[in-house]
């Protein structure tokens, strides 16, 4: 399969069907669309576990109607070990699309598997869950900086009420105790306000 000239990588597929009649020819579908499948998996497995032996590029399900359990299991995947899901399925309900979308669910495709469709799919889920995957990394990342601004202000303004320091003074002492003790700033932050609330 190529697009544009150049081929499409492979990609590594886990797939979830409870139906072994349906698997083969799913199978053989995803192998013409440059898929290779390196696990099957029951929708009552330990989806996570299957995840992290297999370490697939994508997860696809193919059931019928996701039930709860199925849904949780896919939660508890994106908390562990995140991967792609695209979820090909008969049910059209929009209560079960919410929850499979709160799940991590990154496509949810109702109408089952169609050979035409599926490669532009998975890629298009891939590409979408790479994104949201950069985008929650920058905002934890952002959360963590933020949190330590608080504790380094904190800090600056203890040792101003405690030693009569301006700012900048403050800040300056840290950072220097920081560099002398090979340190980071928020370390020697905490430890004085930890020392702060050992003398309240």
């Amino acid at each position: 399969m190529v697009d544009n000239g150049k081929p499409h990588k492979k990609l590594r597929v886990l797939l979830v069907d409870d139906s072994p009649e349906r698997r083969a020819s799913v199978e053989k579908s995803l192998a013409e669309v440059g898929c290779e499948v390196v696990g099957f998996a029951f929708s009552s497995e330990n989806l996570l576990r299957r995840v992290e032996k297999e370490n697939p590029d994508v997860v696809i399900i193919d059931l019928e109607s996701p039930g709860r359990d199925t849904l949780e299991s896919l939660q508890t995947v994106q908390t562990a070990a995140p991967k792609p899901i695209v979820m090909f399925t008969q049910d059209d309900d929009g209560a079960t699309i919410s929850r499979a979308t709160r799940a991590g669910v990154s496509a949810y495709v109702v109408d089952g598997i169609s050979q035409k469709r599926v490669r532009p799919i998975l890629d298009a889920a891939i590409e979408r869950f790479q994104q949201f995957h950069t985008l929650s990394q920058e905002l934890e990342k952002t959360r963590a900086q933020l949190a330590e601004r608080k504790v380094v202000d904190k800090a600056k303004g203890i040792l101003m009420k405690q030693r009569g320091m301006s700012e900048d003074e403050a800040y300056k002492a840290m950072r220097k105790l920081a560099m002398s003790t090979n340190k980071r700033l928020v370390d020697i932050a905490e430890a004085i306000v930890n020392a702060a609330d050992l003398l309240i």
